[in-house]
């Protein structure tokens, strides 16, 4: 059997990368960066899964832009200008940037990625004058992860070692940004994933594909989906390991964690509530109910007021545009049954019980159709007075 092993430090849990930042003022607090790279010193093998709105930022489209099964060795990422809704000049100054780092260091397709405000051109002058500040053979992990947030209050990395059988073993770090415009629509804004498994390239991208159907996509802050979302999959081969089950779970691990952070990171969230809807007629039934749940306002506010209403549940469910029955339907939240046809409404004792349950950081609420065997959990948090003052302010 494989073996999964949390490892502290992030990226530089990994040899053969580098990663740095700085701030060029584009951050008003110069202790943290604004601009970020990430470097390999082979060329890398990789696979993107970008965000499902249809107005992709140039960021994505000059990705695109780059011939099939194409290799790359930089990564540039910038904060506070999202690029996006900027046009073919968006794409054009990305060039322009790209060649001026050329002047300065052999790169390979370098990549750009970038998060903030929307319809502003990058001010090209500033991130170009970063690379006469950036130091590209550092290893600072915890700076090059702080230098990609916006709204968010935390870093997000994760890194784990795992060993296959027979006793060799690859590793996987990652660093994320997210905290708002989360949605499950290839949902985190940003994320970068390193891995030295010798995984074959015409596997990386229905892996990584795979890992975000089961975390990105499963997670809701806001129910908004931003014009930037990106998660990257980049492997230097340096093992020479792999083992496709071993690496599918490590990786699984990894986004996994990922999302969570972004959840209990979601401008201002005090609670992660798993919703597993079961019993349902189909897997699509399944995942319309859960995800409708994750992404309610009335559900979230009622998760933030701790108010055991389960109506705002059912009345999800209900207008969720699948089979379902009033009859046949149970709600848990964890152990305690809030409601079953027989016990519609909450007496003293279960309404206490209930709001215990509510009081937990997180919980799970359990919703059981009763009326087939298809299942499905999507993961959301609660809509606090936090949220509206962060992004009623977002700009100023």
């Amino acid at each position: 059997m494989y073996k999964i092993t949390d490892l502290e430090g992030g990226l530089s849990t990994l040899d053969g990368f580098y990663f740095d930042s700085v701030n060029v003022g584009m951050r008003p607090d110069a202790s943290q960066g604004d601009v970020a790279f990430i470097r390999s010193e082979t060329p890398c093998d990789v696979a993107a899964v970008f965000t499902a709105n249809r107005f992709q930022a140039a960021p994505l489209r000059h990705y695109q832009r780059y011939p099939k099964g194409f290799k790359t060795d930089f990564l540039l990422i910038n904060a506070k200008n999202a690029n996006a809704m900027t046009g073919e000049a968006g794409i054009d100054d990305i060039d322009t940037i790209f060649d001026a780092l050329k002047e300065r260091i052999s790169i390979t397709h370098p990549i750009m990625s970038s998060t903030g405000v929307i319809g502003y051109r990058l001010p090209t002058d500033r991130i170009v004058s970063a690379f006469d500040r950036l130091d590209f053979s550092a290893r600072d992990s915890d700076a090059t992860a702080r230098a990609i947030l916006t709204t968010d209050t935390f870093k997000k990395e994760v890194a784990c070692e795992v060993t296959v059988p027979g006793g060799g073993s690859f590793r996987i770090a990652a660093i994320a940004k997210g905290a708002g415009m989360i949605d499950p629509a290839m949902a985190t804004m940003l994320a970068f994933i390193l891995t030295d498994a010798d995984v074959p390239r015409d596997e990386m991208e229905s892996l990584l594909r795979e890992g975000a159907d089961r975390s990105f996509n499963r997670i809701s802050v806001d129910g908004d989906t931003s014009t930037n979302d990106t998660a990257l999959l980049l492997t230097n081969h340096a093992s020479g390991v792999y083992h496709r089950d071993a690496f599918r779970e490590g990786l699984r691990y990894v986004m996994f964690e990922l999302a969570m952070m972004i959840l209990r990171d979601g401008e201002g969230s005090t609670k992660v509530v798993a919703f597993e809807v079961k019993g349902a007629a189909s897997t699509d039934d399944a995942r319309k109910a859960a995800v409708a749940l994750s992404n309610s306002l009335l559900v979230k506010t009622a998760l933030f007021g701790e108010d055991p209403n389960w109506g705002r549940i059912a009345s999800t469910i209900g207008s969720a545009g699948i089979a379902c029955d009033e009859e046949s339907l149970r709600i848990h939240y964890d152990d305690a049954l809030i409601y079953a046809p027989e016990q519609r409404e909450l007496d003293r004792e279960r309404e206490e019980i209930a709001y215990r349950v509510m009081q937990q950081d997180t919980f799970t609420v359990t919703c059981d159709l009763g009326v087939g065997k298809e299942s499905y959990t999507a993961y959301g948090c609660d809509l606090s007075y936090d949220y509206v003052k962060i992004n009623a302010e977002y700009r100023t």
